[in-house]
């Protein structure tokens, strides 16, 4: 379980081909102190399971599954990632309930620079509108964000200069992908009120005329 605060830049330091999947080795010398073997690793929003790590890199494999839902597929040797270690019980929960599971990918479409702020708007898959409210959360490669605005098809977001500076979203340019994942209480009411709505199907309400 992760919280979207993003506590280092990363970078991809060699990408290994292994059939349908993939081994990446990233540099992280934050989220490497005391990382051990089968360790989770948030990158860009993707829960991975830390292989091997010396110093100040980690190996970790990636799926074919993760690879087809995720902008990973697309990180080539030099890119930088959003890297986040698991939130300790007793820790403060600084951003909101992050599991690292991406829901899918959208693209920059636009920035609009302020004198102290940017609105980043991005494109939002069509199944995934409806958990995207105003002031709601969302994750965008692996940052806890508030939508400002929830359109039909995209969603904004305004980045303060803290999370320009330090995460991906300060380098993203109109086109390029990034992960999203959405607020899993959306999730978890939506099947819960379709199965509560499935349940009292066919029931007959005492005093109502059938």
């Amino acid at each position: 379980m992760f919280t979207g605060i993003v506590e280092e830049l990363g970078e991809v330091t060699a990408v290994e081909k292994l059939g349908d999947s993939s081994r990446f080795r990233l540099r992280g010398p934050v989220v490497t102190q005391g990382a051990r073997h089968g360790d989770s690793i948030a990158v860009n929003g993707v829960c991975l399971t830390v292989v091997e790590h010396e110093d100040d890199w980690f190996t970790a494999d990636v799926m074919a599954e993760s690879l087809d839902r995720s902008s990973l597929g697309a990180l080539t040797a030099g890119s930088r990632v959003n890297l986040e270690r698991p939130m300790a019980v007793g820790d403060r929960l600084g951003g909101h309930i992050v599991q690292g599971h991406v829901d899918g990918t959208g693209e920059v479409i636009e920035r609009k620079p302020s004198e102290n702020w940017e609105i980043v708007r991005i494109s939002l898959p069509a199944d995934l509108t409806r958990y995207v409210v105003e002031k709601g959360s969302i994750t965008v490669d692996g940052i806890s964000l508030t939508v400002v605005e929830a359109g039909p098809d995209y969603f904004t977001v305004s980045l303060i200069p803290t999370t320009l500076d330090l995460t991906t979203l300060g380098r993203k340019q109109p086109g390029d992908p990034v992960n999203l994942e959405v607020d899993v209480i959306a999730k978890y009411v939506e099947r819960l009120l379709g199965a509560r709505g499935a349940d009292t199907q066919g029931i007959g309400i005492p005093g109502a005329s059938q």
